[in-house]
C-alpha cells in the first residue's frame, strides 16, 4: 500500500495550488489593483466612446483618441482656471498646519472657544486639560493620515499608468469576454458566463459613473458654499478635498466633514455653526435625494449590507478596500444569482437506488 493514494495526492495538489494562487495575489497586489482601477476607469469612459464612435467613421480607436484629447483639454482648462487658487490655498494650509496642530494638541484652542461662547474659566480649563491629555492619540492619528498621504504620493507613478492601461480594456473588452466564453464547451455554461459578464458590466459601469457624478456635484457644492458664500479659510482646497473624498462610499463624506470642521475651528472661523448646518443639510440632500436618483436600483444592495461591506473592506485593505467593497459585494450577488438560475434550468442527475 502506497503512502499517498490518488485521492490524497489530488487534495494536496489542490491545496497547494490554492495557496500558490493566494500567495501570487498577495505579492502582486499592487499591479493587480492598478489593473482593477484601470478597468473601472475604462467603464467610466465607455459611454462617451460609444457616443463618439459613430461620428468618427465608426472607428473605435479614433473614438478613444478623441475622448482622451477632449478630456485632456478640459482638464487643462479647468486646471488653469481654478488650479492656481487651489495650489495657493493648499500651500498656505500646509504652512499653517503645524500651528493649527499645536493649538489643538496643547489645548490652547479651548481658550479661543471659551472666550467666544462665554465658557467659565473652570470649563475652559477642563477642555484644555482633556485635549492635552489626548495629545498622543491626536499625534498618532495625524501621523497615520500623513503616512497614508505619503503612500499615495509614492504610488503616483502607478496611478499614472491607469489611463494607459484603460486604453487596452476599452479597445479589446469584447475580445476578452469572447475569449473567456470560448474556454467553456457546454452551451449552458457559456450562457451563464455571458449573462454574468453582462450584468457585471452594467453594474460596474453604473457604479463608477454614479460615483463620479456624486463627487463632481459635491465638489462644486463644497467649493461654492465654503468659498465665495461662507468665506471659510482655505475654502477652495476644502471643496476639492470634499469632492475627492466623495469617491469613497460612506467613509469618505464623513472624513471630509471632519476635515472641513477641523480646519474651520482651528483657523478661528467665526461661523462654525453655519458650516455645521451646511454639512448636515447637504449630507441629507446628497444621501436621500441626489444619490438615490443617480444610483437607482441597479446596485441592489441593502444599506446595512453596504455599511458592513465598507467596514470589512476598510479593515482588510484600507482605503482601497472601502472603495471596492460595494462593487465586490454586488459582484458576489450577481455570481450567486447567476449560479442559482443555472441550477434551476440544469437537470440534476438521479442516481439509481439499486446501484451499489
Amino acid at each position: 500500500m502506497s503512502l499517498f493514494d490518488r485521492r490524497t495526492v489530488r487534495v494536496l495538489f489542490t491545496v497547494l495550488l490554492f495557496a500558490g494562487v493566494l500567495a501570487f495575489l498577495w505579492l502582486a497586489r499592487k499591479p493587480l489593483l492598478i489593473f482593477v482601477f484601470s478597468m473601472l476607469f475604462a467603464y467610466l469612459l465607455e459611454p462617451l466612446i460609444r457616443w463618439v464612435q459613430p461620428r468618427v467613421r465608426n472607428s473605435r480607436g479614433l473614438a478613444i483618441l478623441t475622448v482622451y484629447v477632449i478630456g485632456l483639454v478640459l482638464l487643462t482648462t479647468v486646471g488653469l482656471l481654478v488650479g492656481p487658487r487651489i495650489v495657493d490655498e493648499g500651500r498656505k494650509l500646509a504652512h499653517a498646519t503645524p500651528g493649527l496642530y499645536e493649538r489643538v494638541t496643547s489645548g490652547n484652542i479651548a481658550w479661543q472657544f471659551g472666550n467666544r461662547w462665554g465658557w467659565s474659566r473652570e470649563t475652559t480649563e477642563r477642555v484644555q486639560q482633556f485635549l492635552a491629555e489626548h495629545r498622543e492619540w491626536v499625534g498618532q492619528s495625524v501621523n497615520y493620515l500623513a503616512g497614508r498621504a505619503t503612500e499615495v504620493a509614492a504610488n503616483i507613478g502607478w496611478i499614472a499608468l491607469m489611463p494607459i492601461l484603460a486604453v487596452f480594456f476599452l479597445k479589446d473588452k469584447s475580445r476578452f469576454s469572447t475569449a473567456a466564453q470560448s474556454l467553456l464547451e457546454d452551451y449552458r455554461e457559456r450562457s451563464l458566463l455571458r449573462n454574468v459578464i453582462a450584468e457585471m458590466d452594467e453594474m460596474l459601469a453604473h457604479f463608477i459613473r454614479a460615483q463620479l457624478y456624486l463627487a463632481g456635484i459635491s465638489g462644486v457644492m463644497y467649493t461654492v458654499v465654503l468659498g465665495p458664500a461662507l468665506r471659510v479659510p482655505y475654502g477652495f482646497v476644502l471643496g476639492a478635498i470634499g469632492g475627492l473624498l466623495e469617491f469613497i462610499p460612506v467613509v469618505g463624506p464623513l472624513v471630509a466633514a471632519l476635515i472641513i470642521l477641523g480646519v474651520a475651528i482651528t483657523a478661528n472661523y467665526s461661523h462654525v455653526l453655519l458650516v455645521l448646518l451646511f454639512l448636515g443639510s447637504w449630507r441629507v440632500v446628497q444621501d436621500y435625494v441626489i444619490s438615490p436618483r443617480i444610483l437607482g436600483g441597479r446596485i441592489e444592495l441593502h444599506p446595512l449590507a453596504a455599511v458592513f461591506g465598507v467596514l470589512v473592506g476598510g479593515e482588510i485593505a484600507g482605503v482601497v478596500g472601502v472603495y471596492l467593497a460595494i462593487p465586490v459585494i454586488a459582484t458576489v450577488r450577481i455570481l450567486w444569482r447567476g449560479w442559482h438560475r443555472y441550477r434551476l434550468v440544469t437537470p440534476t442527475p438521479v442516481r439509481d437506488r439499486g446501484a451499489a
